[in-house]
C-alpha cells in the first residue's frame, strides 16, 4: 500500500508508465487523457509526468481493462491450456471464468486439477491469464447417459469447501431444479453455503418457471434466445451472458435488450471457441467488434467484457483502470476495430502485435488426462438396424443450429440400409468403462455418404459419436478412435484419417497451428463426402448427444427426448 501511495505521490518511480494512450474509464464511459503509473502489479495513479523504470508508448491507442470471459469451456477449443493461452492472451484476454465441464465428465475432479495446474505453470509460474474454475454441476449432465465420473451433492459440498473451485458451473439440469430434485438443490445449497456463485443454463425459461429457477439463487444465463427473454431475465435479477462463440451467438438479440439503465447486468462470454476462430477472428476482441458493428455503443460493450464480469462474480480489484486495480491492460487501435497492440498482466507485457511474450511451449500432461478411451470394440453387425414394419424415428438437425426435431420414416420388415437415401446412421459408443453400450439412431439431411466419420467429443458425457452409411466403416472409425486415445476419424474407400485428441479425448497436446491445420484438413475431407454447408462435418456431431438441448438426441443407452424427459424407441410399431 505504501509503495502505491508513494508512487501516486511521485515519491517513488513507477515500475511501468504507459504514455500517449487514451484511457477508457468504465465508470464514466469516457476516454481520458493521461498516463497510467503501475507499481507492484497494480495501478498506482492516472495523471501526468510520472517517472518509470519502464515506459511504454501507446502511440495514440486506446487503453482498456483486460478482457474477461464470463463463461467458457476451454476444452471446446481442442487446445491444451498452454496453446489456448497462446492464442487468447494476444487478443486481450486476461481472465476467464472457466467451466471444465467437459474434462470433468471424462476424468472427474482430476481433470479440473489438470486444467488449473497447466495454466498455473505458464510462464514459469507467472501465468498471463487468471483462471476462475467452476465446479461442473452436471456430471453427468443427465441421469440417462454414461459419463466418466459422477459428482453428487456430497462430492459438491466437499469440493466447494476447498480452494480449487471458484463457484458452481452452469446448472444445465433446469428441469431438475424446477421439479425440486434433491441432489441438484443440494449442490446449489453447497455453493450458497460456501459463498460462491452459481452459473445458469435456462433456454426459453420465462414466467413462473424463470422465477423458480432464479429463486434457487442462480446468477447467470447464456442461453437467452430473444431480446424479450434477455430483458425478462435481467428484470428477475439475473446477469445475461451475451454469447459470441464458434457454434452459437446471441449478439443480434441480446444487444437489442441493452439500454442505459440495465447495461451493467450484461456480461460477455464465448462459451465455446474453436482454435481456428481464436487464431483468425479473435476471442473477446472479436465479440467487441461484432457488438459495436451491430449497433451497440462501445461503452456498453466494453463494460460487458470488463467491469460487469468482475462485479457479477465479485472478483476484487479487476475490470477497471483505476487506482489499486490490478494492472491488467489492453492497448487497442480504437473502439471500433479493437485490434490489440499490446497486453499487460499485472503490469508485465505478456503479448504484443498478436504474439505472446510468455513461455508456454512445454505441456503439462499428467497420467489422469491420458488414455481415457476404454471401449468394448463393436463389430459391423452392431451397427445393423432391423425393421419390423412400423416407422423409424429420425433426427432432423436444424440448419446452422443445435436443436433437432423428430420425424418419422417407414420401417421395412428386416434389415434396413441407408445407402442411396437422405439418411445416415448415427451411433454413440460408451467409452469410459467398456460397458459395450451402443445407441443407434437415424439422421436425415446431413448429406454424408461413402463411409463414416466419428469424434470422441460428444457433449456432455463425451462418448464416441459416429455417423455413416456403411457399417464396416463405422466399426473401423471406432477402432481408430480407440487406438488414437480419442480424436477425429474418417474412413472411406481406400482411405483412413485420424487426428488424435490425446488429452482426455477432448484436446490435443500439439501446437495451435497444427491443431488448426489438421482438424481443418480432416473436416474438409468429410465435407467432400457430401456434408451440407449448413452443418459442420464434425462439430455438429458433437451436439447430437447433448440431451439438454431440444429435442431428440442420441445417448449411449438409446434415443432420448427432452420433451418427454426420457427414452423413446427407434421404431414405433
Amino acid at each position: 500500500m505504501k509503495h502505491l501511495i508513494d508512487c501516486a505521490m511521485k515519491r517513488e518511480k513507477a515500475d511501468l508508465v504507459i504514455k500517449n494512450a487514451r484511457i477508457f474509464n468504465v465508470f464514466t464511459g469516457m476516454l481520458e487523457e493521461g498516463e497510467v503509473a503501475v507499481k507492484a502489479g497494480r495501478i498506482a495513479a492516472i495523471g501526468k509526468n510520472f517517472e518509470g523504470e519502464r515506459v511504454y508508448d501507446g502511440k495514440g491507442g486506446c487503453l482498456l481493462p483486460g478482457l474477461m470471459d464470463a463463461h467458457i469451456h476451454v476444452e471446446s477449443s481442442m487446445l491444451s491450456p498452454e496453446a489456448f493461452a497462446s492464442l487468447a492472451v494476444p487478443r486481450g484476454t486476461t481472465a476467464i471464468v472457466a467451466d471444465p465441464h467437459e474434462i470433468v465428465n471424462v476424468c472427474g475432479v482430476e481433470g479440473a486439477e489438470y486444467m488449473k495446474e497447466a495454466f498455473a505453470r505458464l510462464n514459469g509460474g507467472e501465468p498471463p491469464i487468471d483462471v476462475y474454475l467452476q465446479l461442473p454441476s452436471c456430471v453427468p449432465a443427465t441421469p440417462f447417459e454414461t459419463s466418466g465420473a459422477a459428482i453428487g451433492g456430497a462430492e459438491t459440498e466437499r469440493e466447494l469447501s476447498r480452494g480449487l473451485f471458484f463457484g458452481l458451473g452452469e446448472m444445465m439440469n433446469f428441469p431438475g431444479v424446477l421439479s425440486g430434485d434433491g441432489e441438484g438443490l443440494r449442490k446449489i445449497e453447497a455453493a450458497h453455503a460456501a459463498g460462491k456463485p452459481v452459473d445458469g443454463h435456462a433456454p426459453g425459461l420465462h414466467g413462473e418457471a424463470l422465477c423458480a429457477y432464479r429463486a434457487a439463487g442462480i446468477l447467470t444465463d447464456h442461453e437467452s434466445l430473444t431480446a424479450a427473454e434477455c430483458r425478462e431475465k435481467v428484470a428477475r435479477g439475473m446477469y445475461v451472458q451475451i454469447r459470441c462463440g464458434s457454434s452459437v451467438n446471441n449478439i443480434a438479440d441480446a444487444k437489442d435488450a441493452v439500454d442505459a439503465y440495465n447495461f451493467r447486468r450484461f456480461v460477455l462470454c464465448s462459451d465455446d471457441k474453436n482454435a481456428k476462430d481464436l487464431a483468425t477472428k479473435g476471442h473477446l476482441d472479436d465479440a467487441l467488434r461484432r457488438l459495436v458493428q451491430s449497433g451497440l455503443e462501445a461503452k456498453y460493450a466494453i463494460a460487458a467484457a470488463t467491469v460487469n464480469v468482475a462485479d457479477c462474480y465479485k472478483i476484487p480489484d479487476a475490470g477497471a483502470i483505476a487506482p489499486r486495480y490490478f494492472a491488467d491492460l489492453v492497448l487497442v487501435d480504437g473502439l471500433e476495430n479493437f485490434n490489440v497492440r499490446a497486453v499487460f498482466k499485472r503490469g508485465v507485457l505478456v503479448a504484443e502485435n498478436g504474439k505472446p511474450c510468455f513461455k508456454g511451449d512445454e505441456r503439462y500432461l499428467p497420467a489422469a488426462a491420458l488414455g481415457t478411451v476404454r471401449i468394448k470394440r463393436p463389430t459391423a453387425s452392431d451397427f445393423a438396424i432391423e425393421g419390423h414394419g412400423g416407422r423409424f424415428r429420425v433426427m432432423e438437425v436444424q440448419p446452422y443450429g443445435l436443436q433437432t426435431e423428430e420425424a418419422f420414416v417407414p420401417a421395412p420388415v428386416g434389415p434396413f440400409s441407408v445407402k442411396g437415401t437422405d439418411l445416415n446412421k448415427l451411433a454413440v459408443v460408451e467409452r469410459h468403462f467398456a460397458t459395450g453400450n451402443l445407441g443407434l439412431g437415424l439422421v436425415r439431411g446431413y448429406g454424408f455418404s461413402g463411409g463414416a466419420i466419428g469424434i470422441s467429443v460428444a457433449h456432455d458425457s463425451h462418448n464416441l459419436v459416429v455417423l455413416g452409411d456403411d457399417d464396416e466403416a463405422m466399426a473401423r472409425v471406432v477402432a481408430l478412435l480407440e487406438e488414437a486415445g480419442g480424436g477425429m476419424a474418417l474412413v472411406r474407400e481406400g482411405e483412413e484419417d485420424v487426428f488424435p485428441l490425446d488429452i482426455a479425448g477432448l484436446m490435443s497436446s500439439a501446437p495451435a497451428e497444427e491443431v488448426i491445420s489438421r482438424t481443418g484438413a480432416i473436416a474438409e475431407k468429410a465435407r467432400s463426402m457430401g456434408v451440407k454447408p449448413c452443418y459442420e462435418p464434425f462439430m455438429t456431431l458433437v451436439f447430437l448427444s447433448l440431451a439438454v438441448i431440444p429435442d431428440l438426441k442420441l445417448l449411449d443407452r438409446g434415443l432420448f427426448s427432452l420433451g418427454k424427459w426420457g427414452f423413446v424407441p427407434l421404431e414405433e410399431i
